[in-house]
């Protein structure tokens, strides 16, 4: 252990002081009030791991699963989705609210009954998933088999990971799906916010760098190649010079388009139905439904 000296304690204890009085830490520092619960990214992946253990059985999870076993496999896994989600909604309920007692507890309930709406969507959630999947293995001459895709590819992670938080987001359940999206971004590289709208059948080839903004809007049997981004052109600003939130203002993708790598579509602007967006193109403007938009080629 090293040995502090009379002056460098002095300045630990000035920074500390510094760090610790005083109004610096009101705005970084969050304060547990009388138990008051913080959302735990750990608990917040096992419950996205066991998710998709039961989206997707044998795959992730109990690899030994069979016909016989099957129920009860998901049954375990399913029942402690439930027991962990109600403790992270409850934390992420009383994330921006002060503590009150009342409220607490009330909170407690509404997470009991927000955690069943979720278990309740997993069918569908699973539907959606197998769709993209399907177009994944598809669209790709390289996939070996639908299992390879579901096992390996970023993608997939990336977009079951949007799926859950996207469903989570829509029960109003607030910064959990956020965290849960984060966790895609940097285990992939594809970053996916939780507010996107995105249809079935939709895929990713590659995915890294790929950015789709809180209000897109994707359509059906999209698919997106690396350094995609579907972003915000500008951002309207109140009467104080701050940006307004919450206005649409991220791209609409129509159902069948295609947008090669590196493309970067900006603003509150339509895709038409089958259109194909060429690499390395900056797109502000709408595009007519099944339109080619490529690079001009540079003439010798």
């Amino acid at each position: 252990m090293a040995i502090i000296n009379e002056k460098y304690s002095t300045i630990i204890q000035d920074t500390v002081e510094q760090l610790s009085g005083g109004e610096h830490y009101l705005s970084p520092c969050f304060f547990k009030q009388n138990g008051q619960p913080l959302p735990s990214e750990k608990k917040l992946k096992e419950i996205v791991q066991l998710t998709r253990s039961v989206l997707f059985p044998g795959y992730f999870g109990n690899s030994r699963i069979n016909a016989h076993t099957i129920r009860y496999s998901i049954g375990i896994s399913t029942e402690r989705i439930y027991e962990l989600l109600c403790n992270q909604i409850h934390a992420g309920l009383c994330f921006e609210c002060c503590y009150d007692e009342e409220l607490f507890s009330g909170n407690r309930k509404k997470a009991q009954d927000l955690a069943a709406s979720f278990i309740a969507k997993l069918p569908e959630l699973r539907l959606s998933l197998e769709t993209d999947v399907e177009a994944t293995y598809n669209g790709d001459p390289a996939a070996e088999s639908m299992g390879e895709v579901i096992y390996c590819y970023p993608a997939i992670r990336a977009i079951s990971n949007y799926r859950i938080a996207y469903t989570l987001l829509n029960l109003n359940i607030p910064i959990l799906p956020r965290i849960i999206s984060e966790m895609a971004h940097s285990e992939t590289g594809i970053d996916i916010h939780p507010g996107a709208k995105i249809g079935k059948s939709f895929t990713i080839d590659h995915g890294t760098g790929v950015v789709i903004g809180a209000t897109a809007i994707i359509g059906e049997r999209v698919k997106l190649y690396q350094g995609v981004t579907l972003g915000a052109k500008s951002f309207p600003l109140d009467e104080e010079g701050n940006p307004i939130k919450g206005i649409p203002r991220h791209p609409i993708i129509e159902d069948d388009v295609i947008i090669y790598s590196n493309a970067t579509i900006l603003g509150r602007i339509t895709i038409g139905k089958g259109a194909v967006i060429g690499g390395n193109i900056w797109v502000t403007d709408n595009v007519p439904a099944g339109e080619r938009i490529v690079q001009m080629p540079v003439k010798p």
